[in-house]
């Protein structure tokens, strides 16, 4: 796009007034060489238009197959782990191949086209330029023209030949240029699926009272929905946990409180307000997430943990570290707060992006903690000391934990048990293991046989 738009403000504004400004003093110059004109210039516009024309599709096809090529390529640099792990280098090698040689098939073809377009321009004012010459030279001994005369008319030929080749060779360049302002145009004209609200609601002080009523989402696309009129609640002071099979929308459930998802039918609401209509700005300071991917930036310590609190000092920053048990590999660190993370947290295991990514939503002081399995890759002692820290840090807060593991939610308030998208049990944990066959499962298939005897 960038190159289309030089091209047509430096070269096709400019060729059509050298061109005419060419035809008009050439005819000026000597009105019987300039029958030359009429043909060269029809002529070399014909034959340059119908290269264009043949480069047309090889221009898509070649930006089609540089996707495949980088597609190719990215596919491995992701899975490069899996493909050392099932041996695929040969096959891979392969795959690329037949993608690049793809795409080097369309640059030769689009390249030949190219210079034949440079050759037949070339051609045609040289055969042109003859033509004059063989006029004018005639007319030069005769004496009715003069050869300073003679010379300026090659230049004007010279001049209006150019300026047709230039404006026809910016069209080589529109159907990639096509190609690339259509997929500017559908990132433009993409409407955000989670609106701003016309007239957002306000709340003077937030008690974080959350509520799910009747909430039914499914994924475009998808045959049935992910979760189905769940309805549930989760107070402040309070634990409410997670619980289910793989699949049965635990994820989904805590997305939509976030609203990071919009749902189909029901309503979320916090204090009594539908989230639909607060603020996503308010919205954000007042429920805090940690994914179960947790994702770090690149940048230091520092710079991830202020995504929370942009605001916060150095004592903030242990503190939350502190409670988050990831002060002290913080402090082994070369740098400390300084110490610079790769982007992703790859120069950091799981269990410590996990305890960063905790670290960093309690600096942002939400009234609602959301907490999607983020103590999956945490040891035991580890889990219960970061539990104990955060229920006494965050006591007064409204807490929602998913979980695979009952040894994190047993103790929780109030223990709601997910399955296929829908609830199928609430209570303590003493109470589903009498009343939900699904949970009893899960603790069966959990326990040691000491602790089930």
């Amino acid at each position: 796009m960038q190159l289309i738009l030089y091209t047509t403000l430096a070269m096709l504004l400019t060729a059509p007034f050298v061109g005419i400004g060419g035809i008009v003093l050439a005819v000026r110059q000597d009105a019987p060489s300039s029958l030359v004109l009429l043909v060269a210039v029809p002529v070399g516009a014909l034959t340059i238009g119908l290269l264009i024309r043949q480069m047309v599709p090889a221009s898509r096809l070649l930006q089609r197959f540089v996707d495949a090529v980088n597609r190719v390529m990215r596919e491995q640099i992701t899975g490069i782990r899996v493909i050392r792990a099932f041996v695929r280098d040969e096959n891979e090698r392969l795959r690329f191949a037949e993608a690049n040689t793809d795409l080097m098939g369309v640059g030769i073809r689009l390249g030949r086209v190219q210079a034949f377009f440079g050759a037949t321009s070339l051609f045609i004012s040289n055969v042109a330029a003859v033509a004059v010459l063989a006029i004018g030279g005639h007319r030069v001994v005769e004496g009715g023209l003069q050869l300073g005369s003679l010379i300026a008319f090659l230049t004007y030929l010279t001049l209006t030949l150019g300026a047709v080749t230039q404006g026809l060779s910016v069209f080589m360049m529109a159907p990639r240029a096509k190609v690339s302002a259509g997929r500017i145009t559908e990132v433009l004209v993409t409407e955000p699926s989670i609106a701003e609200p016309a007239t957002p609601v306000t709340v003077e002080h937030w008690r974080g009272d959350l509520e799910l009523d009747g909430v039914t989402f499914g994924y475009p696309g998808a045959e049935v929905p992910v979760l189905r009129g769940v309805s549930l609640a989760a107070r402040p002071g309070r634990t409410t946990a997670i619980i289910g099979s793989t699949g049965s929308g635990k994820t989904t459930l805590i997305n939509v409180m976030a609203r990071l998802l919009e749902v189909d039918e029901g309503a979320v609401r916090i204090d009594g307000a539908d989230v639909r209509e607060v603020a996503r700005r308010d919205l954000s300071e007042l429920v805090g997430l940690v994914p179960q991917r947790a994702y770090l930036f690149a940048g230091t310590v520092a710079d991830n943990l202020r995504y929370g609190n942009p605001a916060a000092d150095e004592a903030q920053l242990w503190h939350a570290l502190e409670v988050a048990q990831a002060a002290e590999f913080v402090r082994a660190m070369p740098e400390g707060l300084d110490t610079v993370i790769g982007q992703g947290g790859s120069t950091v295991s799981g269990g410590q992006r996990q305890r960063l990514a905790i670290a960093r939503v309690l600096l942002a002081r939400p009234r609602v903690y959301l907490f999607d399995d983020a103590f999956s890759a945490l040891d035991n002692a580890t889990e219960v000391a970061v539990r104990s820290a955060l229920a006494r840090e965050i006591g007064d807060a409204t807490q929602v934990i998913v979980a695979q593991r009952v040894s994190t939610i047993r103790a929780a308030e109030t223990i709601v048990v997910l399955e296929a998208g829908r609830v199928e049990a609430t209570g303590t944990h003493e109470e589903l293991l009498a009343t939900s066959a699904t949970y009893a499962q899960i603790v069966d298939s959990q326990l040691t046989v000491g602790e089930a005897a």
